[in-house]
């Protein structure tokens, strides 16, 4: 990959698509992750102003003090960079008293993670509606078109997706490029929406360069006949989620009514 290359195409992408639109700029949310300390850096290098917000809820530590230290770097390395903490754990928790009870609590852990997901997507058109400005999305390639591993109408609510052409292992690349804090380089990428410390491949099953193989064979139009042991065990696993995420990554169906009904 020609990265620099790839920087710049992007940053331009950014910059043009903020001016037809006629907006300030961009608004993001920063977890601690890979994704969104380049994808606020991208949208930094337009120049345009990039408003970060920090919303914990019932976060881990390390992930809140990843992002603090992400947008502190940003702000001294870019002019018009601003930190907005928004702490959205008293929300949260409101919500859930006012949801009503369930018998075994298990049963809506996955609603409830994705409710996370959903607060932040609020609280992020709520800046960029006051303030002009666009949100920007963080999914990559594999997440937003392979796998669907993001919250539909939660951190797949976005105006614009910068990164969502790029590999995981390419935004490592770009990631490394930028100078983005090697504790982040090094940090197990995780969704952050269960309060705990499981990662990505916890939940998944399987490696980000994995899904990526898996993804490139799909795409070949090879079948689960063509591999054994773990390279079967693999793709399986990214062609069950592939096809039960399609709803996340096509449009939305409409009811067309016939013209003779009408």
């Amino acid at each position: 990959m020609q990265t620099q290359k790839v920087v710049d195409h992007i940053v331009h992408w950014l910059k043009d698509y903020a001016e037809k639109a006629n907006v300030k700029g961009f608004v993001i949310g920063i977890s601690g992750g890979i994704d969104s300390a380049v994808t606020s850096t991208l949208c930094a290098k337009t120049g345009l102003k990039v408003k970060c917000l920090e919303m914990p809820i019932h976060q881990a530590e390390n992930q809140v003090s990843r992002a603090l230290r992400h947008i502190d770097w940003l702000k001294e390395n870019f002019d018009d960079v601003e930190l907005q903490q928004v702490n959205l754990t008293p929300v949260f928790d409101s919500l859930l008293e006012s949801l009503p009870k369930v018998e075994n609590e298990e049963d809506r852990f996955m609603s409830l993670a994705n409710t996370r997901a959903r607060l932040r997507m609020t609280s992020l058109y709520y800046f960029a509606a006051l303030e002009s400005l666009l949100v920007a999305g963080t999914g990559n390639k594999v997440e937003d078109f392979g796998v669907g591993f993001y919250t539909k109408y939660g951190d797949g609510g976005v105006d614009l997706s910068p990164i969502a052409d790029l590999l995981k292992t390419e935004v490592y690349e770009i990631a490394e490029h930028l100078g983005i804090h090697e504790e982040i380089l090094t940090a197990a990428p995780t969704d952050g929406l269960w309060g705990d410390d499981r990662t990505d491949e916890d939940q998944i099953g399987a490696t980000y360069p994995e899904l990526e193989w898996a993804m490139h064979m799909d795409d070949l139009g090879k079948t689960a006949d063509n591999f054994e042991g773990r390279k079967l065990e693999v793709f399986k696993i990214y062609k069950k989620l592939n096809t039960a995420n399609q709803h996340k990554m096509q449009p939305i169906p409409v009811c067309e009514i016939p013209l003779n009904l009408k």
